[in-house]
């Protein structure tokens, strides 16, 4: 099967070079799973994009990859995201298996920009868009990737049916119902060898999970239950540049000398910050759908999801009788350095979320169809707690952002006539709300460990609320051409923001903003396996709650954030080329992005003293293309190939406040990304699938002063190898074994990423 079923691809730019896209067709032959035929009717995309039951409009003006189950089974996942890393263009920011906060790059868009990426699970948003950054990620653990009928990824906000936080892309996953009882277990184990930085030792840890679910007349319901262990490798190193101080402290001996990544010569003394993190995670999800007629259905969902993490420190320093040593002034090789009592401190973090979501809708083939969809997600707990120096029980801080949350209501209908042909029109509309609330709060620990809360030092608050109305328009022009056209009115408000410390506090009016986004799509079909697409969209993202309120209080004002933000402005045009064969689709795109006001954290170097904050950088553009390729029995019968490329340049056209960074790609986006995944079927029960992925030169600042990547702070470019055997015992076995970065490749964004790391897996069906 397909790897990637989609609307369109095209021949990956490494394999049209070396065998030609006419090449892969002369040699494939038929599969029973390979993609159906064109015909020259345009809106005939629907079969391909609801033949496994997702939710995207089959209208949808833009590139869309779409991820098969019978694939998910052939690749490493041990959390969910692990299925988007080999799309096009896509880059999965997941530092070890059971990385809480794994958000995604794509095209323009970087992995620290959270809030310019969706993530939809039938129909209930997923995505954080409480803040902007790392620490905002999807929650995908509320979907079990063994359930899913589907995953689509939509690139770009070329649809009047979402918002502007779809400028990167839209990730939109389907349920699967069952259809009689089935009863399923996984167990899954894993594990990786780090030798790097004065660390020689293994990390890994385990996954069982477990789902029943079953149908009786109109009603059906799948329960999944799931425990992850997992010790991930150490992440952040404590660092201090070499200091030209002569040393006077004590004596120790165990630092590590190293060059940073700005080119700068240090010391790595230990492991501090975040450190290695010991995750314990709690997962369960149950999905109940009820016919109340043959063609209208209701479904209720319930998800939750709890954390409890370990930020886990050591020291390399040794002093004369071999005791470690965590703070002081300290004498390396003659040179003075001084240790806060903070710099090894340990911490925890405890998390639980819930997710409630209620939806209705009729689903007929022809005529009107509605769908309603209303979801709250509650982080009813989210604390972090941090010693105030290497002890087990002193005291420490708190921060506690319980109670923070978003809800949504989404209401549409849809009109598509009986046939498809000249001068007909399928039309959408519908209304959309979005609230969030953000409350964050720090307070002093007596007992940093288990104490209860002390006295409040600081907090932080406020709301976002969007409306939208929006309408779009899918008019088959004549036979081989076809308009999609289409609008989103939005209205957003900021309100009750506020930041306080333990003497002050300080409160923000209200903000209010109303913008348009029209969006047009023209496709012709130029043959019957050939489509033309052109697009464009502008589209608006506002600024989130964390961007605007989150920042600093000295007790008389308020620096390190703005209010006032502007929304970013996306002006977005994409043109495809889509190739269909009975054994297999491609895709070539050119797409083109000017983002004004793009919101980003940086530091404002015309001011003095000089401020960091998130700032609207005046224009960023993005240029780039893509191409694909994806076919079943390609060459011989029993190989299965999935490859592609993609080339971006996102440039800093003009920065106003921190000019060095104009002219510089932007921050975390590679020029160069490429992918390639291959399926050998050696029987009807055992298939061995090798994949691989490429990413350019990165850089973890704006101005490009990151000079040297392959360290930590770095960021480097990466070519990693994986494969996984998998054999199917009988219909109620399946066991495989895998292997992630089979060359044990060193690479960091940022951090240290994973090393050679082992996976096994026993899943049991009754």
């Amino acid at each position: 099967m397909p790897f990637l079923t989609t609307k369109g691809r095209a021949l990956a730019r490494a394999i049209t070079c070396a065998l030609g896209a006419s090449a892969c067709a002369a040699h494939a032959t038929d599969a029973p799973d390979s993609p159906p035929p064109r015909t020259t009717n345009l809106h005939e995309v629907r079969v391909s994009a609801t033949r496994h039951g997702t939710d995207v409009d089959p209208d949808m003006p833009a590139a869309v990859e779409t991820i098969t189950p019978a694939k998910l089974k052939r690749l490493n996942i041990v959390n969910t995201e692990d299925a988007l890393k080999y799309l096009p263009a896509f880059g999965i920011r997941k530092r070890f298996v059971g990385d809480e906060n794994a958000t995604f790059s794509v095209r323009g868009t970087s992995n620290q920009q959270s809030a310019r990426g969706l993530v939809y699970l039938d129909g209930l948003l997923l995505s954080n868009l409480l803040g902007n950054n790392w620490a905002n990620p999807p929650r995908w653990s509320m979907a079990f990737a063994d359930n899913l009928a589907g995953i689509d990824v939509i690139y770009g906000a070329y649809s009047a049916l979402y918002p502007g936080n779809s400028i990167g892309a839209t990730v939109v996953m389907t349920t699967r119902m069952p259809e009689t009882l089935e009863v399923t277990g996984d167990v899954q184990a894993f594990t990786q060898h780090v030798h790097t930085y004065g660390v020689d030792r293994d990390y890994g840890g385990s996954k069982q999970s477990a789902t029943i679910g079953d149908r009786s007349g109109r009603f059906a319901f799948l329960i999944g239950v799931s425990h992850l262990q997992s010790n991930g490798q150490p992440l952040v190193y404590a660092v201090q540049n070499r200091s030209a101080i002569p040393g006077t402290g004590r004596p120790v001996t165990g630092a590590i000398e190293d060059t940073g990544a700005n080119g700068v010569p240090r010391e790595v003394l230990g492991i501090n910050a975040e450190g290695q993190e010991a995750t314990s995670q709690d997962e369960a999800h149950l999905r109940a759908t009820y016919d109340l007629t043959p063609e209208l259905t209701a479904a209720a969902t319930v998800g939750y999801w709890k954390q409890d993490l370990s930020h886990r420190t050591d020291t390399f320093l040794r002093d004369a009788n071999g005791q470690p040593v965590w703070s002081g002034p300290v004498s390396i090789d003659g040179r003075q350095y001084t240790l806060p009592a903070n710099f090894f401190a340990p911490g925890t973090r405890q998390s639980r979320n819930y997710l409630y979501g209620v939806s209705l809708g009729t689903h007929r083939e022809s005529g009107w169809n509605v769908e309603g969809n209303v979801s709250y997600f509650d982080m009813d707990r989210n604390r972090d707690r941090t010693a105030n120096a290497v002890t087990y029980d002193g005291t420490g801080l708190l921060t506690a952002g319980d109670g923070s949350r978003w809800r949504t209501l989404d209401l549409r209908a849809s009109h598509t006539p009986d046939s498809i042909g000249p001068n007909t029109h399928t039309v959408s509309f519908g209304y959309h709300y979005d609230g969030y609330r953000l409350d964050n709060a720090t307070y002093a620990l007596a007992n940093w460990r288990n104490g209860d809360a002390g006295a409040l030092t600081a907090s932080n608050g406020g709301s976002t609320q969007t409306q939208a109305l929006y309408v779009q328009d899918a008019w088959q022009l004549a036979e081989r051409w076809r308009l999609v056209t289409g609008a989103r009115y939005e209205q957003w408000r900021a309100f009750d923001g506020t930041r306080a410390t333990a003497t002050a506090s300080t409160g923000y009016p209200q903000r209010k903003e109303t913008h348009t986004s029209p969006k047009v799509s023209l496709a012709y079909a130029a043959t019957d396996s050939l489509t033309l697409r052109l697009s464009g969209a502008r589209a608006y993202r506002f600024p989130t709650v964390n961007e605007l309120f989150q920042g600093t209080f000295n007790g008389i004002s308020l620096v390190n954030n703005n209010p006032n933000l502007k929304p970013e402005n996306d002006l977005s045009r994409e043109l495809s080329a889509e190739w269909y064969r009975a054994n297999g689709v491609a895709r070539f795109t050119l797409f083109r992005s000017d983002t004004r006001n793009t919101l980003f954290s940086q530091t404002d170097t015309t001011v003095f003293p000089n401020v960091t904050s998130v700032q609207n950088v005046d224009l960023v553009r993005t240029r780039g293309a893509e191409a694909s390729y994806d076919g079943t029995g390609v060459f011989l019968p029993w190989l299965d190939l999935s490859a592609n490329a993609a080339y971006t340049q996102a440039t800093t056209v003009r920065d106003s406040r921190f000019p060095a960074a104009e002219g510089k790609q932007f921050y975390r986006i590679p020029r160069w990304r490429a992918n390639a995944v291959a399926t050998m079927h050696a029987s009807e029960a055992v298939a061995v699938t090798l994949a691989a992925r490429y990413s350019g030169r990165q850089y973890n600042t704006l101005d490009h002063s990151d000079i040297n990547p392959d360290t930590f702070g770095g960021a480097s470019d990466f070519l990693t190898f994986d494969a996984k055997l998998g054999w199917t015992v009988s219909p109620h076995v399946e066991l495989s074994v895998g292997v992630d970065n089979l060359t044990n490749r060193r690479y960091y964004v940022y951090y240290p990423y994973p090393s050679r790391t082992w996976l096994a897996e026993a899943k049991f069906r009754l």
